[in-house]
């Protein structure tokens, strides 16, 4: 029998334990929780536990770390596999992921904190803080085959960086001609700052007008750059200050910089791709200038908790108020959908049909049972993946590195945790 496992019931009663480990993530209720929130049964939260132990035993994953939390207490903590296959190191509640995207929700918030505080206005064109922006054209593919600029019919916003609706895209899917652009352009070469990395975004034009079409990429690094012109600190500092310290978020960051923590660090399985464009991150111990807010983050389901119970307790968590009631709720509502002007390309939306998106997260806009409308989430390429329910206040974070087996690990899992919800 492997050293991780128990059994399902023993991991339950050990749940309660975690709550010290997350200093208790928050007695806070969600803002609007449904008049009767449902719970979990014990069957349902063993085939959940079942689940996981399968892909593990299978060779699917390597290990994974899932936590369910509802009314501001863990009710299923799972820590599965290996971390390192090669040192056989046990998954445990302290081990690091490279989040990437989930980086995008921190950094989100980091902004609404600006806006919370009168020093960042949601319709101020960026170009206010990043000049460049405003000469920006945009690309328009002609029927011979090239590429026309034209300028920007309004100029891109705050808002725009933060709903994916600024023109800026990713150049490592799709093969348009300005996503082709993108992957020529040196973007990750060297060791940019973020100062250095957004001038030369601003070489490439955009790949659609301002403000049209919901369009996938570098905006929230974009926005990262803006909240350091604002705040006249570099991304991590202003968050390390503001946002993760307070939170008590200690092993969060763009990079593990304390050499007794790197053999915390969670590694795919050797056969696994791990090894996008997206960022030259796939070194999480390497320094770096770029701090990449769109994808550039390390953390652990730990540290993560903490985050995830701000956000469902309206902004709060331990008596310290990080964003205004109102700016959560505003962030987590649907601001891409009817009325919005905002188009959504079928072959590349990837919040999925049922769902909009807010200021950093995909709002699911359209019950599909047993799949609850008002879920807000979002996730990372290596296989890291949360959702937060305010109707049954609760929060669900999974982490593993997988990138092969997110998409189907987080369809099936999230399936069997709304099955195994009664009234």
């Amino acid at each position: 029998m492997r050293r991780w496992k128990t059994e399902a019931y023993l991991r339950v009663a050990f749940a309660a334990a975690f709550a010290l480990l997350i200093g208790a993530a928050g007695t806070v209720r969600a803002e609007t929780p449904s008049p009767k929130p449902r719970s979990l049964s014990p069957g349902g939260l063993a085939r959940i536990s079942n689940y996981l132990e399968a892909q593990v035993s299978a060779g699917k994953i390597p290990g994974a770390v899932l936590l369910i939390q509802q009314h501001g207490k863990p009710v299923l903590y799972e820590r599965l596999g290996e971390r390192n296959v090669k040192t056989h190191a046990p998954m445990t509640g302290d081990t690091i992921f490279r989040i990437y995207s989930m980086s995008k929700p921190v950094t989100s918030v980091a902004a609404m904190m600006l806006v919370d505080d009168g020093k960042l206005g949601l319709d101020d064109p960026i170009a206010k803080y990043i000049p460049a922006f405003g000469n920006v054209k945009v690309g328009v593919e002609q029927p011979d085959g090239k590429l026309a600029l034209t300028p920007q019919a309004k100029p891109i916003t705050v808002r725009d960086l933060l709903r994916h609706t600024a023109g800026i895209t990713y150049g490592f899917y799709g093969d348009s001609l300005v996503r082709k652009l993108y992957a020529l352009a040196g973007l990750f070469d060297g060791d940019p700052d973020n100062a250095q990395f957004v001038d030369r975004l601003t070489r490439v034009p955009l790949a659609e007008q301002p403000g049209t079409l919901w369009d996938y990429g570098h905006s929230t690094d974009v926005l990262g750059r803006v909240i350091e012109v604002v705040s006249g600190q570099s991304l991590y500092q202003f968050e390390k200050e503001r946002l993760l310290d307070p939170l008590g978020m200690r092993d969060t960051a763009f990079f593990v910089a304390d050499d007794a923590k790197r053999p915390l660090i969670a590694e795919p399985l050797p056969d696994d791709w791990f090894d996008r464009p997206v960022a030259g991150i796939k070194e999480a111990t390497a320094p770096r200038r770029w701090e990449s807010g769109g994808a550039g983050m390390v953390s652990t389901v730990q540290d993560y908790a903490r985050f995830a119970q701000m956000l469902l307790n309206g902004g709060e968590l331990d008596g310290r108020r990080y964003l205004k009631r109102e700016t959560v709720a505003l962030m987590t509502s649907d601001q891409i959908g009817e009325g919005s002007g905002i188009r959504r390309d079928p072959e590349f939306y990837f919040p999925s049909s049922d769902s909009g998106f807010g200021f950093g997260f995909a709002v699911r806009t359209k019950a599909k049972p047993p799949l609850p409308a008002g879920e807000y989430r979002w996730d990372g390429v290596g296989g890291t993946f949360f959702f937060i329910d305010p109707a049954d206040d609760m929060f669900v974070i999974c982490m593993m590195q997988s990138p092969s087996q997110r998409g189907r690990i987080q369809t099936e899992l999230k399936q069997l945790i709304y099955e195994a919800m009664g009234r």
